[in-house]
């Protein structure tokens, strides 16, 4: 019936080439598949392609914290504007207004509770990691500043590209509404809702029936998060002999240029071969720099990862709550069957009591059946509320979306460092061919 639904949204051709797949497909598949299909149809629908948004700039400012102490902090303004007014041929000034990075937080965060069965994407650092040890790490730093930003503004443009989230009312009152955006926020009483840490890590160990899809999703989370760190480690290595590499280049142009001084036919290829040392030995602060580029797009796999573990958590928490409903459940219809009997069929201490002093009387017992009763309603009712089944459906949907995402952002990224340590290199060869050539004039 479900795949009937879905089915009457494709055309004919594709409908055809769907119920063709049926026989190589099991029907839940086959249900995740078109979902998917359907979920990047809807793109058309989101919030990007009716609204550009940038985070244009940051700024530093002062003022005081919650506890009335003077502090420094950083600002970003996110700008808008309408993307109908634009195709129009109207050229309209952008709304704009300043967001803390605490702010993007209580976002992400009341993302996290509302949507918990999407991989919500993760905010930039807050505080410099995985740096080379001649780059600041200090939070404050205005290159650091300047990466965060970019990464704030990939944040926004991925919330707003998501067929899901980007139609959240509360994110388009985060970019447009300046003063009534945190109040808005909080009456959604989204912190009453969240998770704590500890109730989720004792579901993981007490769940009976995981599911194991997401037991492997977790694991592939783990994994996915300890071989980033290590990659991230190692480029922070050879960043630092990189560093020293292009540093003793400079060295070579302050000796080639004193050499030059005391000789007079070898001079001018001297001084020119330490000229060309010399502008090898400073680009080495923009290579870096860009490189930093690349470490950004994989550290935001890194804490991706984390919201990947976070539905995965999520599953486990909602599985486990179901089975104790469940549970539940069986053991009160059991004591209104033994009610209703007068028969108990295990050893309790309710049966002992019945043999010491006596049965109930029919009163009491009616009162009793008409407790339990209620109490079966109720939790039907709980059950019927904790069903894991259109969760896992959301998540295994949105979890597919992310992979597809992951493998092309983590390809374009991989590519363009490879791409750019060539160019390097070539730029190396390149400065010892000229040093050559200086070398032949003497």
């Amino acid at each position: 019936m479900r795949l009937k639904v879905i089915l009457i949204f494709y055309s004919l051709q594709d409908r055809t080439l769907i119920l063709k797949d049926i026989k190589s497909r099991d029907l839940e598949s086959l249900y995740l598949v078109c979902i998917a299909q359907l979920e990047r149809r809807m793109e058309g629908s989101t919030l990007l392609r009716r609204m550009e948004i940038s985070v244009a700039e940051a700024e530093k400012r002062t003022g005081k914290n919650t506890v009335n102490m003077q502090e420094i902090f950083t600002v970003y303004l996110i700008e808008t504007r309408s993307i109908d007014a634009i195709t129009e041929g109207h050229n309209p000034a952008p709304d704009s207004l300043w967001r803390r990075y605490s702010e993007f937080e209580i976002l992400r965060n009341y993302l996290l509770v509302t949507y918990p069965f999407i991989v919500v994407p993760p905010l930039p650092e807050k505080r410099a990691e995985f740096v080379w040890h001649k780059l600041s790490a200090d939070n404050m730093d205005p290159d650091f500043v300047e990466r965060r930003r970019v990464g704030l503004e990939n944040f926004l443009l991925r919330v707003a590209s998501h067929s899901v989230l980007s139609n959240d009312k509360i994110l388009y009152h985060f970019l447009t509404e300046e003063h009534r955006w945190k109040e808005v926020v909080y009456e959604t009483g989204f912190q009453a809702k969240a998770d704590s840490r500890i109730k989720a890590l004792s579901a993981t160990f007490k769940v009976k029936n995981p599911d194991k899809r997401f037991t492997e999703m977790k694991h592939y989370s783990d994994e996915l998060q300890s071989l980033t760190s290590q990659l991230l480690r190692v480029r922070a290595r050879v960043a630092d002999r990189l560093y020293g590499v292009y540093k003793v280049h400079g060295n070579y142009g302050r000796v080639f240029s004193e050499w030059s001084a005391l000789e007079k036919e070898m001079g001018d290829g001297l001084q020119s071969a330490g000229h060309h040392m010399d502008a090898y030995a400073a680009s080495v602060d923009d290579i870096l720099e860009e490189e930093e580029h690349y470490a950004d797009q994989l550290k935001e796999y890194l804490f991706y990862a984390e919201a990947l573990r976070a539905v995965c958590r999520k599953h486990e928490l909602t599985q486990y709550e179901l089975e104790t409903a469940s549970s539940d459940l069986i053991f009160k219809k059991q004591q209104r069957e033994e009610l209703a009997t007068g028969m108990v069929r295990t050893f309790s201490f309710k049966g002992m009591t019945n043999k010491l002093f006596g049965q109930e009387t029919p009163e009491q017992r009616e009162a009793k059946l008409s407790l339990l009763e209620e109490q079966i309603v109720q939790g039907e009712e709980t059950v019927t509320e904790k069903t894991v089944a259109e969760y896992v459906k959301g998540a295994w949907v949105d979890m597919q979306r992310f992979k597809e995402q992951k493998d092309r952002d983590l390809r374009e990224a991989l590519i363009g460092y490879a791409i750019m340590q060539i160019s390097m290199c070539k730029k190396g060869i390149q400065v010892w061919t000229n040093a050559k050539e200086c070398f032949h004039k003497m």
